[in-house]
Order: C-alpha cells, then structure tokens, then sequence
C-alpha cells in the first residue's frame, strides 16, 4: 500500500488534503479488491477527517474499523474519542480527549494544528454568543485553566468585571459588504455617459 501522498501531506502541513487522500486511497483498495490490512492508517483517517470537521464521515470510517484494531491500537481509540465528543458538543472534553493520550510522532503535528483551530473557533463561537461570561466558563470553552483563558481573551480585547469577576466579551466591528445593485449602476454609466456628451 502507497502512502507516500498521505506522508507528503502529513510532512507538509497540508491537514486539510489528508482526509480526501485517505478516502481515495480506500476507494481504490477497494475497487481493486484487496483486503484491509493491519498498516492502514486509521488513526490518520479518523483525525483527518475530525480536522475538517466531517464528523459524520468519521464516524462512518469509525463504524468500520474492524474490533481487533480498535483494541490494538489505543491511538485509534483515542482519535475516535475526539470526534465522540465533538459529535456530542461536548467542547470541553473535547480539549481533554487531545490532552489525555500521547499522540505518535506522525500524529502529533496534526492534532496540535486541530488542538489550535478548535480553540479559535470556540473562542469565535463565545464571541458571538455571549456578551459576558464566566471565566470557569470561558475556560472550560477553551480547554485552558482560568488564567491561561483570562489572559487570551484579555489580549482579544476583553475585559474583567472586577465586581462580578465576569469576563465582558468585546465584539468586533462587523465589516459587511455592500452589494453591488445592477441597476443602480447602469442607471449611473447612463448618467455619466450623459454628461459626457
């Protein structure tokens, strides 16, 4: 079995590839006939797709891997336990899935990319959520202790209520575009074009 597109992939960062690379790569084994065998990458596949946020791909591979590898290889296991709690919204354990396994050498990069991407799009989520909150809360969202937390939202601009001890979320400028009217165009060339002559 050829790896080498998924190691290119994995080596240069390009998380994102990972998943379609693996799908074809079963498509193709498949079509061909050949058996499944032990060295298929499944901890790879899984978070690949857990990546992109294709949770239900996941748990389809999930369903599929054979039992004697979800018991052999505990990394697999632990994958899975990521896209378990995504799928179960539950955001906290999600960051404690990541932490609590020691992910090979071929995984660490993949799951430390995923690890700061969740924690961006928690920290979006809470932005557009809440007007204020918790610490305990914004530190369970973001899989960090309470300074660790207070500290990274207070560099997003956020402020402590010294009274209350609630975090005051700091909402950004929403920049939206203007929509071009076509008519409203052509009504002005038409304009111009009169002036013009």
């Amino acid at each position: 079995m050829d790896f080498s597109a998924v190691r290119a992939a994995l080596d240069s960062k390009s998380y994102d590839k990972i998943a379609d690379l693996c799908d074809n790569l079963m498509l193709q084994v498949a079509a061909e006939g050949i058996a499944f065998q032990d060295d298929w990458p499944y901890a790879i596949h899984l978070l690949s797709h857990i990546y992109i946020h294709d949770i239900n791909s996941a748990r389809f591979l999930w369903k599929s891997i054979p039992s004697s590898i979800k018991e052999s290889q505990p990394e697999v296991t632990a994958a899975w336990r990521i896209g378990q709690n995504l799928w179960l919204r539950d955001y906290a354990g999600v960051h404690e899935a990541i932490r609590g396994f020691d992910w090979s050498q071929d995984l660490q990069g993949l799951v430390a990319s995923f690890s700061e991407l969740y924690t961006k799009e928690m920290f979006q989520l809470l932005l557009s959520a809440y007007s204020t909150i918790s610490i305990r809360d914004t530190a369970l969202f973001l899989g960090m202790n309470e300074d660790d937390a207070t500290n990274y939202v207070l560099r997003q601009g956020w402020t402590v209520d010294p009274a209350s001890q609630m975090l005051i979320v700091k909402k950004h400028a929403v920049v939206t575009e203007q929509k071009l009217d076509h008519s409203k165009l052509q009504r002005l060339t038409e304009y111009v074009f009169h002036l013009e002559h």
